[in-house]
């Protein structure tokens, strides 16, 4: 279910993405594969931003685990496969993100 709280969710500090450049996933094996540039990153997960028309965000929940496909900046490497918890989705109202969902991915160890 969508948290459309307009509260900031992240209370960690953030630093632009580094490593990786991307992530890849398909939601239950069917249906398109989605990629989205990773945004952020804190020392306990990353950051998507998906627009608020987007369809998948009907269809994500936060706790679910997926494995998505992380690319890494270096084309050369080979993207790795990590189970993904959702860690948070949150709506932004207000500056450059207007009208998207921040969404908090914590890598499962």
């Amino acid at each position: 279910m969508l948290n459309k709280s307009i509260s900031e969710r992240r209370s960690e500090p953030r630093t632009p993405a580094d490593e990786y450049s991307f992530v890849e996933f398909q939601l239950k094996n069917i249906g398109p594969i989605y990629q989205f540039k990773v945004w952020d990153v804190s020392d306990h997960g990353l950051c998507i931003l998906v627009n608020e028309a987007s369809d998948l965000l009907h269809n994500l929940n936060v706790g679910v685990h997926i494995t998505m496909r992380y690319h890494e900046r270096i084309p050369a490497n080979k993207p790795r496969s990590l189970t993904t918890r959702i860690a948070h989705i949150t709506k932004k109202d207000t500056g450059k993100f207007k009208g998207h969902y921040l969404i908090g991915l914590a890598v499962a160890s």
